[in-house]
């Protein structure tokens, strides 16, 4: 099953929920929400800066990460930045196909350039 990162910046109405729930709380939500997905939840954090809170979840795929990610944010009590996690894996089998059709800005090649 797919992974994704969830990270969260909390509004000041979601930070009024964290007290009033307490960061278990909110452990306990975010780990139902996923789960009802047919989802699990793998890690969850909280943290100093640019996001207040960071997210691991299995989820079926991208379209109930999306779900999570709409359902937060409509809540109004966060904003929501999903990324999709890779494996080292897959990576390597990305690293195995064949890349030779990308061109990197500005190198077109005279059969492309439309110059005789």
């Amino acid at each position: 099953m797919p992974k994704f990162l969830i990270q969260a910046s909390y509004t000041v109405e979601g930070f009024r929920g964290l007290r009033k729930d307490g960061a278990s709380g909110r452990r306990d939500a975010v780990a139902h929400a996923i789960e009802s997905l047919g989802g699990k939840l793998e890690a969850f954090y909280f943290g100093f800066g640019e996001y207040d809170a960071y997210v691991i979840a299995e989820l079926p795929d991208n379209v109930a990460a999306a779900r999570i990610g709409m359902a937060v944010t409509s809540s109004g009590g966060a904003k929501t930045k999903t990324t999709v996690l890779l494996t080292t894996d897959e990576v390597d089998q990305a690293l195995r196909g064949d890349m030779s059709a990308y061109r990197p800005p500005g190198s077109w090649s005279d059969e492309h350039s439309g110059t005789d």
